[in-house]
């Protein structure tokens, strides 16, 4: 409808009422008009560095209980009543890099039947009914270095699925046909796991840095798998799973009293068989030092490049240097962006970074994606920028950018108390201070040029970067011969792979 058929209709049924109408419509119709118009004739295009923004807001740490129960289990209490929720998660101090040799992937299927094998209350698909009704969750799982179950759930619905929760990890049966269908699982997860390009890149990295039988580069093969038994899972679950061996922390919509009397009844009388086991954490090392390898995939039309070496752990006086350096080298600001994507054109990703693990190293990494014949010229960018930020200070600029960039993103860790309590939680499983988080953002803050160069100069190792390459050999103009003559292929044949694939 236009303005002229308002008029037109208004005026044509005479003067008095009607034309006030009109008129009165009109100067509405001006006003809001005028409303929406005024900011955008206001405001006029700024230049973004006239931009002004506030302050960072400072990480708070919401009120919590801490307190450890009788039979030595630990419990964080987090109240947050915003949304009629509450969440759980229980740290269970075991992992993947425990298991024996001979067993690789014991632990992930324990960590996996754990819930879905069901318990001595409760079957697996009585489970999943359970908690299907209330739209609530329970899952568990085991990763390298530890284990854990989590549980949400509606508050009204808290006092059924914790009981569920605490069913899981004290009385699991890890049932036969769970078993059974989870190493079926896993052996297809063997069978595709050289599809990926980016995969293999990965895996085998982490066995030339670590070595082939480290417990941080192990792989699960079909002959391990068919070591493990279902008495297997239940004495790896006897020696780890203890409440001295628990930390459990809550948060959402509850009552800290009744959370604690629901706690007691739960878990107070837990007393599994046998005694919990904290064994020595293995340690690392690098394994290759140096050196270009070669995973030959013909049907590729580009390669994924891994570079580096051995990294470091958080607790280090030197980490919140390296995060700043981290942030020179990465990034859409960062050099081999700048550099290696941008100026030269020869990757359509590139990172770099120092790694660092809670207690054991990780790995220094560096690398990308590159059309085959640019997989040389590459390589060699890369190296350059190593070299370049060891021996020529940063700029000003790129400090203040890469500090900003690491401030800004660490308050965005604390936005809800479920990410503070998981952080107090790690803190505390590691064996890290609780201030941590305030050391590491005091550490950034204070860092400097001539710390940059300094860690820098101390912790990139030229000399043992390791060079992997899964690419197309032939299309590799010039070969990866040019960078050094000795290129070492890598078989990735699946052993076993014809019997039972």
């Amino acid at each position: 409808m236009s303005m002229q058929w308002f008029r037109q209709n208004l005026l044509k049924k005479g003067k008095g009422k009607q034309r006030k109408n009109y008129f009165l419509f009109l100067l509405t119709f001006s006003l809001i008009l005028l409303t929406f118009l005024m900011p955008a004739v206001a405001d006029t295009a700024r230049h973004y560095t006239e931009l002004k923004f506030p302050p960072l807001p400072e990480i708070q740490v919401p009120p919590y209980t801490r307190y450890q129960m009788d039979n030595g289990m630990i419990v964080y209490l987090m109240e947050d009543h915003e949304l009629p929720l509450v969440s759980g998660t229980a740290m269970i101090r075991t992992g993947a890099r425990l298991e024996p040799e001979n067993e690789v992937g014991l632990a992930t299927l324990v960590g996996e039947v754990l819930r879905t094998g069901g318990t001595a209350k409760h079957s697996s698909d009585e489970l999943n009914q359970l908690l299907e009704q209330r739209a609530a969750s329970v899952e568990s799982s085991i990763v390298s270095t530890a284990g854990s179950a989590d549980f949400t759930t509606l508050s009204e619905d808290l006092k059924d699925v914790f009981s569920l929760f605490a069913e899981v990890i004290q009385e699991p049966i890890f049932a036969q046909e769970k078993l059974d269908l989870a190493k079926t699982q896993q052996r297809g997860e063997i069978a595709r796991r050289n599809d990926d390009p980016g995969g293999i890149a990965s895996r085998e990295f982490e066995k030339l840095v670590y070595g082939n039988n480290s417990p941080y580069a192990r792989t699960v093969e079909y002959a391990t798998l068919d070591n493990i038994s279902r008495d297997d899972l239940i004495g790896f679950y006897q020696k780890y799973f203890h409440p001295k061996n628990m930390i459990l922390g809550i948060v959402g919509d509850f009552d800290s009293k009744a959370m604690r009397q629901m706690i007691q009844e739960k878990f107070g009388n837990w007393k599994p068989k046998g005694t919990a086991q904290t064994p020595p954490i293995p340690g690392a090392e690098q394994a290759k030092r140096g050196g270009v390898y070669l995973v030959n995939q013909p049907q590729l039309t580009q390669s994924n490049i891994v570079m580096g070496h051995l990294g470091g752990q958080l607790n280090s006086p030197d980490y919140a240097a390296l995060s700043v350096l981290n942030g020179v080298l990465n990034g859409f600001g960062g050099r081999l962006f700048n550099e290696v994507r941008s100026r030269q054109g020869l990757a359509y990703t590139v990172y770099g970074y120092w790694g660092a693990q809670y207690d054991y190293p990780g790995v220094f990494l560096a690398g990308g994606q590159t059309r085959s014949d640019a997989t040389v010229p590459f390589i060699k960018g890369v190296l350059s920028e190593i070299e370049r930020i060891r021996t020529n200070p940063v700029t000003p600029a790129e400090l203040s950018y890469a500090k900003e960039s690491e401030l800004n993103s660490f308050v965005f860790k604390f936005q809800d108390p479920s990410q503070t309590l998981s952080r107090l939680m790690r803190y505390e499983y590691y064996g890290y201070p609780k201030d941590f988080i305030f050391r590491y953002q005091r550490d950034v803050e204070a860092t400097t040029i001539e710390d940059i160069q300094r860690v820098a100069e101390k912790y990139l190792q030229p000399e043992n970067i390791v060079t992997l390459v899964v690419g197309n050999a032939a299309a590799i103009q010039p070969p990866l011969t040019s960078i050094t003559p000795n290129v070492t292929s890598i078989d990735i044949a699946i052993p076993g792979a014809s019997k039972n694939s």
